[in-house]
This record gives structure tokens, C-alpha cells and sequence, in this order.
């Protein structure tokens, strides 16, 4: 079967009318608080769905299945740790944030060590946000060259066409509002293709689950204590709570939607409410790449898979009938979306409140600083879009790219620790523990090539990195206070 009229008019329906929806929002951008926060008047539970939608990718949407269809459900795992991650952030992290009007979550780290630190977290964000992002815009790019024989370049480009004219429009609250309505439509076409593959295997699930279990593939826990393994009880709990640490305690594309909020109280009410929403989203991916594996048992597919990741696509394309491809298809397009419109507004409410407002034009009206972010959304756009083109060219270095957040994530988390947890520690013992951080990951993860250490599992690398930056930044800041005092006292 292939993608027919009716699956090319809804996917192109959808991304007319979700780009017309979040333009609509321009009128109310007045100020940066307008374009950055929303005015600081979204309800918690579009926060909480922006949240999920926004950490939810087209990786997600085909990695997922794919991950069960050639392993198991231990990827769940990883989900407890997500959750219990959630509530440490909500407790810990969110309280400083409300403390007074944050813009991004670095300005945190000026008010408690200085503008060095700051500026280097940020920095950090902006270069690997738009990498890894970047990347993902090509997945779903590659994703719709699949399966509606578009090329891939065209599919790159026009979706970030259509994400950078909503965004460039409508700030924050375009993104957060088209998030609901996205992540509403790619959970319903999860269900859809489930429903599908349901009711295509004769016997339903007790037969799929007669097929599966004795293969051990609906398998959740593993309590081996092997490192090297990234999906066990103890890399998916402690590592996915670093993890969560990282990308919803620090990272300014979630910390900005606790900004949207009205209330510290609210923002704490979507963070882990989108911890609930993302295990049962797992959940659902998971047992659909289990369905999948079940499916090509019994009715084999006349050409093979290249990559377990092409798994889900093709059923897509394959098996769902005409209308109901499209709009699967409109599902993948608008988790792209998602990630990549709120990527944009958080990649220019840094640059501009984290440099260019501070040391490049300081003493500006807030029409000049509105303008300048409109321009930045349209500057990043074209960023993440040649970096979508080049990763085609990327091949095995497309994982080391998404990667690269777990080398600079740990030292993130570990000086936000040390912003909040301690009182003595100063901004050069831990600029000293930022860097120790990083290249204590560089050393795990390459030295083991060589023989030199032992494989560990990328799961655990930001729990590693933090705890060697909030350790050497504890232990060099007292270095640094008494040999300051030493040469007071000379």
C-alpha cells in the first residue's frame, strides 16, 4: 500500500492549520514576558502536556518501537527514574526558580556565583540544543522522505518552515497551546496504529503474548548489577533521575515552561503530572514494538529491515489503511514540530537574555528587545535547519550527536547542586568542577575502547559527571576561599 491522496491531504490539512492556530497568539505580544513566558497565565495541565510533548520526538515515536521490537520492555525501566527525578526538581529546583522573575534557569546561577558561571552553562545549552535538535529535525525529516517519497531536504525545510512562522509569531504561548494539540494528536495515532495491529493478529493479544513471553520480550526489570548494560533497575532508576535532573531541572527548554506558569505550585503540578503522562507514553511505544515483532512473525515482510528503526515506518506505510496513514504520519510530524518550535523559543530567550541584553545592547526599549527575539527565532530556524541537512552526512556519528548531551549535561546538574545545596562553594571551584566533569565523561567514554577502563552504560553518564563536578567543585572552592584569605592576610 502506499501513501495515497487522502493521506497526503491530511498531512498537508495539519500543517497549514497548526500553523495558522499558533499565529493566531501574535496579537497578544507585547512585551519579552509576553514572548518568553506567555504572560506567566498558561494552566498547569497545558504546561504539563507541553512538557511531554516537547520531550517527545520523532526518536521517540520510531525509537521507541523499534528498541522493543529488537529487545524488550527493560527501557521502562528508565521511566521510574524519570518520575522520582521529577519530584526531586519539583522540591529542589522550582522553589529558586519562583524566587523572583527568572527569564532562563542560568540567571539562577548568576545570582549565586557570578556571570562566568553563567555564561558557560548557557553557552553549553545553545551549542547542544541546537546539535541535538538539529538532528532530530533530520529523523522526522528522513522519517517523511520514507514514507511519502518526498525527498529529505524538502521534508527538512519545510517543516522548519512552518515551525518558524507559528513561532516567529505567536512566542511561547503558540508553542505551548500547538504543544496540546500535538501531543493530543501523536498519542492518537499511537492508538490508532496499536488498535491496527491489534486486530491484524489473529487472536488478539493473548495470542501475541503466547508468542512473545517465552522470548523473554515482555520482560520490564533486570536487576543485574553489569554497568556496561544501559536498561537495568539501577542504571534506569539512579541514572534516569540524573537524567531528569538534566533535562527537566536545568535545561531551559522545560525550566522555561515553569516560567509560563502562574504559580511555583503550578509549575510543581506539571512536572510531575508530565511524569505520569511520559511512563504510560513509554509504555504504550514499547508494547507497540513488542505488537510489531508478533506481527512480522506471522506474516513476514518480503523485504527486510536495514534498521529496526524502520520498523514502525513501515508498517505505517504498509499495513494502515488509507486516511489512518496520514494521520499517523501527521502524529510523527507533530512531535517534530513540537520539539523543534520550543527548542527555537529557548534557544533565542537564552541568547538574548543570557548575551545580547546584558553585553551587546543593555539600555534598549522592550520593542527593540522583541524585534531582536523574532529575529533570533528566525536565526535559529535556519541553524537547526542546515544542521538537519548536514546530519545526513553524519552517518555513525548521528549517535555521538545525541550523545554529546550526556558529556555536558552532568556538569550542568552538578553546578546547580552546588548552587542550591551548599552555601560555601564559589563561582572557580566550580568553574574547576564544570570541567572536571566534562572530561571525567570524555575518559568513560572512550578510554574503555582501549582497554584502559571498563565499558559503562551511557545511562549513568550524567549521574557520574554531576558527582564528579558538585565533588571537585566543593573540594576546589575551599582551595580557592583559603588561598584567598591566605594572600589577604600577606
Amino acid at each position: 500500500m502506499e501513501f495515497s491522496w487522502v493521506d497526503y491531504f491530511i498531512l498537508i490539512a495539519y500543517a497549514l492549520g497548526i500553523t495558522f492556530y499558533g499565529s493566531r497568539f501574535a496579537k497578544s505580544q507585547r512585551t519579552l514576558k509576553d514572548y518568553f513566558l506567555g504572560g506567566k497565565d498558561i494552566p498547569w495541565w497545558a504546561v504539563c502536556f507541553s512538557i511531554v510533548a516537547t520531550e517527545t520526538s520523532t526518536l521517540t515515536f520510531i525509537g521507541s518501537p523499534a528498541l522493543a521490537y529488537k529487545s524488550n520492555l527493560t527501557f521502562l525501566q528508565l521511566t521510574f527514574g524519570y518520575l522520582i527525578g521529577r519530584i526531586i526538581v519539583s522540591f529542589l529546583l522550582i522553589p529558586p526558580y519562583f524566587r523572583q522573575e527568572l527569564f532562563t534557569s542560568y540567571q539562577l546561577l548568576r545570582e549565586r556565583f557570578g556571570s562566568k558561571t553563567k555564561n558557560f552553562s548557557a553557552t553549553i545549552f545553545l551549542v547542544t540544543r541546537a546539535l541535538s535538535d538539529g538532528v532530530r529535525l533530520y529523523a522526522t525529516g528522513l522519517v517523511l522522505a520514507v514514507t511519502t517519497h518526498m525527498g529529505v531536504i524538502p521534508a527538512i525545510v519545510l517543516m522548519g518552515i512552518f515551525t518558524i512562522y507559528y513561532t516567529f509569531k505567536g512566542g511561547m504561548a503558540a508553542v505551548v497551546w500547538t504543544d496540546v494539540i500535538q501531543m493530543i494528536l501523536y498519542l492518537g495515532g499511537a492508538g490508532l496504529a496499536f488498535y491496527e495491529i491489534l486486530h491484524k493478529i489473529p487472536g488478539g493479544w493473548d495470542s501475541i503474548q503466547q508468542m512473545v513471553a517465552p522470548l523473554g520480550k515482555l520482560q520490564v526489570l533486570d536487576f543485574s548489577h553489569d554497568w556496561s548494560k544501559p536498561y537495568t533497575l539501577w542504571a534506569g532508576s539512579i541514572g534516569g533521575i540524573f537524567i531528569t535532573l538534566a533535562s527537566h531541572g536545568t535545561d531551559q527548554l522545560t525550566v522555561q515552561r515553569f516560567f509560563t506558569c502562574r504559580s511555583k505550585t503550578d509549575a510543581q503540578k506539571a512536572l510531575i503530572g508530565s511524569g505520569v503522562v511520559i511512563t504510560a507514553q513509554f509504555l504504550l511505544f514499547l508494547v507497540i514494538g513488542v505488537m510489531l515483532y508478533a506481527f512480522y512473525q506471522k506474516f513476514p515482510l518480503a523485504q527486510g529491515l536495514s534498521q529496526a528503526d524502520e520498523v514502525f515506518p513501515r508498517f505505517i506505510v504498509n499495513e494502515l489503511p488509507r486516511g489512518v496513514s496520514g494521520l499517523v504520519i501527521a502524529a510523527i510530524f507533530a512531535a517534530g514540530m513540537s520539539t523543534l518550535s520550543g527548542s527555537l523559543n529557548s534557544l533565542s530567550g537564552t541568547l538574548l537574555t543570557d548575551f545580547y541584553k546584558p553585553y551587546i545592547r543593555p539600555f534598549e526599549e522592550e520593542r527593540h528587545y522583541l524585534r531582536v527575539s523574532r529575529l533570533m527565532t528566525i536565526g535559529w530556524g535556519i541553524v537547526l535547519i542546515g544542521i538537519g541537512i548536514l546530519a545526513r552526512q553524519w552517518g555513525s556519528v548521528l549517535e555521538v550527536a545525541l550523545t554529546i548531551m550526556s558529556f555536558t549535561a552532568g556538569s550542568v546538574v552538578g553546578i546547580f547542586l552546588l548552587a542550591v545545596l551548599t552555601q560555601t562553594a564559589n563561582q572557580a571551584g566550580g568553574l574547576c568542577g564544570m570541567v572536571s566533569g566534562l572530561f571525567t565523561l570524555l575518559a568513560i567514554h572512550f578510554l574503555p575502547r582501549y582497554g584502559y577502563l571498563p565499558k559503562i552504560a551511557w545511562t549513568w553518564y550524567v549521574c557520574i559527571g554531576s558527582a564528579a563536578t558538585f565533588i571537585v567543585g566543593l573540594v576546589a572552592s575551599k582551595f580557592f576561599t583559603r588561598f584567598k584569605n591566605a594572600a589577604a592576610v600577606e
